[in-house]
């Protein structure tokens, strides 16, 4: 089965990276786009019961998720990937890589990366990668680093 546009979740861990690679293999076996989406969720604590957040540590965390996702499509096209580009979502990762699935009915395939938590770690943390599986319009490949 070829693939035409594949998307690919990246959260910057070192699973991502391998979802990354194997992303980037299967968009230069197909001569297929990619598309890296890093989804930034906001902090949800405060420094005092009504001071919230620093604006100027929101930004700066923001723009160290951008520099990220840019390097990370640098690495991509390093791999070999010719056509790739990177997204920056903010809200809640699984809801937001489902949404842009559907939003462009293009992508054929999602590649994300798992942890492989299990028992409470997996009640507790839950699991993007599980809850994409579960949602997304189209094939999914889930990585597991080594």
């Amino acid at each position: 089965m070829g693939y035409s546009k594949i998307l690919c979740a990246v959260d910057f861990s070192p699973t991502a990276r391998e979802a990354l690679r194997a992303a980037s293999k299967l968009a230069v076996d197909n001569n297929a786009e990619l598309t890296l989406v890093h989804v930034w969720q906001p902090p949800m604590y405060s420094f005092g019961p009504e001071a919230p957040f620093p604006g100027s540590v929101l930004q700066d965390l923001i723009s160290d998720a951008e520099k990220s996702l840019d390097a990370w499509v640098a690495e991509a096209k390093q791999l070999g990937a010719k056509r790739v580009k990177g997204e920056f979502m903010t809200g809640v990762a699984w809801d937001q890589v489902v949404e842009a699935l559907r939003r462009d009915n293009a992508y054929d395939l999602v590649v994300v990366g798992t942890h492989g938590r299990t028992g409470l770690k997996h009640v507790v943390l839950g699991s993007v990668a599980e809850k994409i599986v579960r949602h997304a319009p189209c094939a999914v490949l889930v990585v597991r680093s080594r």
